[in-house]
């Protein structure tokens, strides 16, 4: 059984983290399935918006726990493990497309990492969100990097001091999640949202993603330039020509995705 399930729906990739029977728990096995199709998905020039979500009862549960406890693992282990997982949460980052996490159950340890270093997050009414290491002596440093960029150092250090479930209303409030839905219209939901954004060009898409993110940690004189230049280069691109020209005629844009 794959344990990343990789299936297209028009111009929608969707990654099924499919280990049900471990939670969706992070392997190694996992991880590298995961980088695996995710590459394939940023070769793909078909699809402009992915989706992670997961099979059985819960998104994510962290790291797999079987492969980090025993006398039998030395530190280069634990280094693969970590480095794995930052490897493929970077990978998020630099993908092309807009990355939609679908969330129900539970995202836990690094699998609330997983949810933050995702662009947008759709969760269910009854979804929870956790990086209760601290519980187990294990403190959740890595799911803080991009939790705290996402939500802020005081909910961010609240979570991971007291290792507490958040609720998916509370979780909107921190910013962690965009939107909450009804678990019977979650699948529905997420399509409708990710068909939203698949309506528009995929280079604009991509040019848009890695703007936000290279501005995003710069002083605001440094951002504000730095946008102004993209903005500029961007001008210069067939589909922001024929997007500008299409809304000039009152017409339906038709796009090159370059």
């Amino acid at each position: 059984m794959e344990p990343v399930l990789l299936e297209k729906d028009g111009h929608i990739g969707w990654l099924t983290l499919n280990r049900p029977e471990k939670r969706n728990a992070l392997s190694l096995e996992l991880m590298d399935d995961m980088l695996d199709k995710l590459n394939l998905v940023a070769q793909d020039q078909d699809v402009r918006v992915v989706v992670i979500k997961g099979n059985g009862p819960v998104f994510c549960a962290g790291h797999d726990l079987r492969e980090m406890v025993g006398t039998d693992y030395d530190i280069h282990h634990f280094h693969k493990i970590f480095s794995k997982c930052a490897e493929m949460m970077q990978t998020l980052y630099s993908l092309p497309q807009p990355v939609i996490a679908q969330v129900h159950g539970v995202a836990t340890a690094a699998g609330c990492q997983l949810v933050a270093a995702c662009d947008l997050v759709i969760a269910e009414t009854g979804a929870q969100f956790a990086t209760p290491g601290v519980k187990i002596g294990l403190f959740c440093s890595t799911p803080a990097v991009p939790l705290v960029r996402v939500i802020g150092r005081r909910k961010a250090m609240e979570m991971l001091l007291s290792g507490r479930f958040v609720t998916a209303e509370e979780a909107e409030r921190f910013g962690l999640v965009n939107r909450i839905v009804a678990p019977d219209r979650l699948a529905e939901q997420t399509r409708n949202w990710a068909l939203e954004m698949a309506q528009y060009s995929r280079y604009t898409l991509a040019f848009g993603k890695e703007t936000f993110y290279k501005q995003i940690d710069m002083d605001d004189k440094s951002a504000s330039n730095f946008a102004t230049n993209a903005m500029v280069m961007n001008c210069f691109a067939e589909d922001a020509q024929e997007g500008m020209l299409a809304f000039l005629e009152k017409r339906e844009p038709v796009w090159k995705d370059r």
